[in-house]
């Protein structure tokens, strides 16, 4: 099986059955009547059945169910006899059988007005579609369902795969036009999804803009569609690809039911959720049918990414927890194998484009001192780059920068004991550079129209297979000339003239997507031939975070908005939905750039060591004090980023709303550290914090606890106690002031 369209596959079993009645691990059996198919895996049971007239419908989704347990009314559950699914009649004139009927991957057509999985039209100009279960096939934890239109060879392929561990399915669909003529598909959704008839569901979503991503938002799911979308040709600041649904009164982030998902997409996406007329809720997403159609020619198909679903019952936090132990095993390159986050030395807050081979080396001696195991140089060491306005695209050294390449500077970073890296934005062209000027062309444009520059650039169209293999062999000759072990890769404008005029005007729209599945090539590619080369995905900050692109690279950045205050709500948003384990948080300069607050550099420590840690500051501005500070805090950091990179998240409390204090615990994975920190925004004459309970250690067991700066412990905080101790009694620390905080410390002792 494959989880992903690229990189990597493989896992366990899982239960799937095709039965007419209890699941069998991975025995496929079609008795007469309905077909019911069911996946069980991770304390999940996702189930199926064909009705009467042929149409695949949603029976459930939720908690795991016992083997012999009904899924529809009449299931013999226990005896051979046959199953009837009913399909419904007409609820009214308004409202046709087939508009009414709930179907798991719906055609648009016979009266649809929900959200369909796939809108074609044919050559004749017929834009029904009604597509019925043709075949299936199951093998392991994969089934595959076959559906066709009732008149016309068109045929989509399902694709469901669950994870024995967690109970994460992912879906995907595929599109095959087996007619002698075209069809055009106009909308193609990865996955549908249903939940039963209900008011009280909640849709919670991240959104934001640039340097203000990640703002969590929750409304209700009503008839209005609400709908997170990317039109920018990458997945946008905007809204993100992922979404998690309760129902109100039960759902917290401690308890109560969660349906998640997260498309694994890195270009214009849709995500619809509503309620239809009957009060059920349909969730579709998958490629962008703005701007977008593509022409299937006779026998040609069109794979959409994978949309990865989830349950947890366990509230908000069991979710993103279950997640996160998902994406960590099955999505990061190398998994479970994958190392931590080195800590790393950025120097663009330092040099800017200044930058020269003798102001590098500065820098790199000043970061080993402090423990940096990472040298990153960043813009500006290439082409004609000393502003914004020219060189992008010229990825060969600066002679006057670098006389002698950067061989001396790498071979200097090497030896005070840290790795090299590079800043590139190989997906971008100024149009005053030698790459411009000798290929024009090469740009996303339209012929006599305006082309719109955002930071003084224009975006490389990867769907030409020209250009893609450009770009990919400018970058391993980079990486073989040079010994290279990180890429910083950056993308810091959205599409605008999304043109392609070399190809033919019904093929020009598949730019949405042939420039992602290049864009995906470029990055696999490279890392086949250089399997030591570890990326990081950066887009302005969060522009284009997915687990298409997670699934490439090895870290990601979440924001350019560096305010060690504000990083502790971006922090929050990003981790429901993604992992620690990629997320990089740097310490700037004070005053931050994104708001001009004045932070300790304690603080601006204590708020990135939640993440990979990351030092972004000008080094060659700080006091012997700040060095002795940063080497504090850098060692303190290599005792736990283990648990903080790896382990499980707690989120105890949060640092949006109304709260002065966030807290946040993460736990190793077999329990035997956990860190917790406590940050205080603000304080007031009349404060008396509350106890801190933690969460996710073994109340069996004994822990010490100790502060992770080396300071003594708050007054009432015992040395060691018990799990339940620490999680029932809690325990205070008396935070005064403002943009302060602390961290414990928990280890076993037995």
């Amino acid at each position: 099986m494959r989880w992903r369209n690229v990189v990597r596959a493989g896992m366990g079993m899982a239960a799937v059955a095709v039965t007419g009645a209890a699941p069998v691990s991975a025995k496929v059996t079609a008795p007469a009547g309905a077909r019911i198919f069911r996946l069980d895996g991770g304390g999940v049971t996702y189930a199926m059945g064909v009705d009467e007239k042929g149409y695949l419908q949603p029976l459930y989704w939720g908690s795991a169910l016992a083997d012999g347990d009904p899924l529809v009314s009449g299931d013999p559950v226990k005896t051979g006899d046959p199953i009837v699914l009913k399909a419904p009649g007409e609820l009214s004139g308004f409202d046709p059988a087939g508009s009414v009927t709930l179907q798991e991957y719906p055609g648009q057509g016979e009266g649809l007005v929900s959200e369909p999985g796939v809108k074609a039209l044919f050559a004749d100009g017929n834009r029904d579609l009604v597509l019925k279960y043709r075949s299936h096939k199951a093998s392991g934890e994969t089934l595959t369902v076959e559906l066709a239109d009732i008149r016309r060879p068109l045929f989509v392929t399902l694709t469901y795969t669950i994870d024995p561990e967690t109970g994460i399915v992912a879906r995907s669909a595929k599109v095959r036009n087996g007619d002698a003529k075209a069809v055009r598909v106009d909308q193609l959704a990865a996955a549908v999804l249903s939940l039963p008839v209900g008011d009280d569901y909640r849709l919670h979503y991240l959104t934001g803009r640039h340097a203000a991503e990640w703002t969590q938002k929750t409304v209700p799911v009503e008839a209005a569609a609400t709908v997170l979308e990317s039109r920018r040709g990458s997945t946008g600041h905007g809204n993100n690809p992922w979404f998690a649904i309760g129902r109100e009164g039960l759902t917290s982030e401690t308890n109560g039911p969660v349906w998640y998902g997260a498309l694994a997409w890195s270009g214009s996406f849709r995500i619809s959720v509503a309620s239809d007329n009957l009060g059920r809720v349909r969730i579709a997403g998958g490629y962008n049918p703005y701007d977008f159609s593509w022409t299937l020619k006779p026998g040609e198909t069109l794979d959409t990414p994978i949309f990865y679903a989830g349950y947890s019952g366990e509230g908000l936090g069991g979710a993103s927890r279950t997640f996160h132990r998902f994406e960590v095993s099955h999505i990061l390159p190398h998994g479970d194998k994958a190392r931590v986050r080195p800590v790393l030395y950025n120097s663009w807050e330092a040099t800017a484009f200044d930058v020269t081979e003798a102001g590098q080396m500065a820098l790199a001696d000043k970061a080993a001192k402090i423990g940096v195991e990472r040298f990153v140089v960043d813009d500006g060491w290439f082409g004609a780059r000393n502003s914004d306005k020219a060189g992008l695209g010229d990825w060969t050294v600066n002679p006057a920068k670098f006389p002698n390449g950067l061989k001396p500077l790498i071979d200097r970073v090497k030896g005070l004991g840290m790795d090299f890296g590079l800043w590139v934005e190989p997906e971008m062209v100024n149009v005053d550079s030698d790459l411009y000027r000798a290929h024009p062309d090469w740009v996303l444009n339209f012929p006599d129209r305006p082309r719109t520059e955002g930071r003084n650039q224009l975006v490389l169209n990867l769907a030409r297979t020209d250009v893609r293999d450009h770009l990919l062999a400018v970058l391993d000759k980079l990486v073989s000339e040079n010994d290279i072990a990180f890429l910083k890769w950056d993308y810091n404008r959205n599409w605008t003239e999304a043109g392609w005029p070399e190809q033919p005007v019904a093929d020009q729209q598949r730019v949405y997507v042939d420039y992602v599945r290049n864009l995906y090539h470029i990055l696999s590619e490279l890392r086949r031939r250089h399997p030591g080369l570890e990326i990081e995905a950066c887009s302005g900050g969060g522009g284009r975070v997915d687990l298409g692109i997670i699934g490439l690279t090895d870290e990601v950045w979440p924001s350019d908005n560096t305010d060690p205050a504000d990083r502790l709500t971006i922090q929050d948003g990003f981790t429901r939905a993604y992992p620690v384990a990629v997320m990089m948080a740097w310490v700037t300069d004070s005053p931050n750039w994104a708001n001009t607050r004045v932070t300790s550099l304690d603080y601006r420590f204590l708020s990135s060591m939640q993440g990979g840690l990351g030092i972004g500051a000008n080094l060659d501005k700080w006091t012997d004090t700040d060095f002795a500070t940063a080497r504090k805090w850098v060692a303190a950091y290599k005792t736990i980023r283990e648990t903080v990179q790896r382990g499980a998240l707690y989120r105890l409390e949060s640092p949006t709303g109304d709260n002065a204090t966030a807290a946040t615990m993460y736990v190793g994975r077999d329990k035997r550290q956990g860190v917790l920190f406590q940050m205080l925004h603000s304080s007031m004459w009349r404060d008396n914090p509350a106890a801190i309970h933690a969460q996710g250690l073994d109340p069996a067991r004994v822990y010490s606890v100790k502060m992770l700066d080396g300071a003594a412990r708050p007054a009432g905080v015992p040395d060691r106690a018990s799990g339940a101790y620490w999680m029932n009694r809690g325990l205070r620390a008396p935070l005064k002031g403002d943009f302060v905080g602390t961290a414990f410390v928990f280890e076993a002792v037995n």
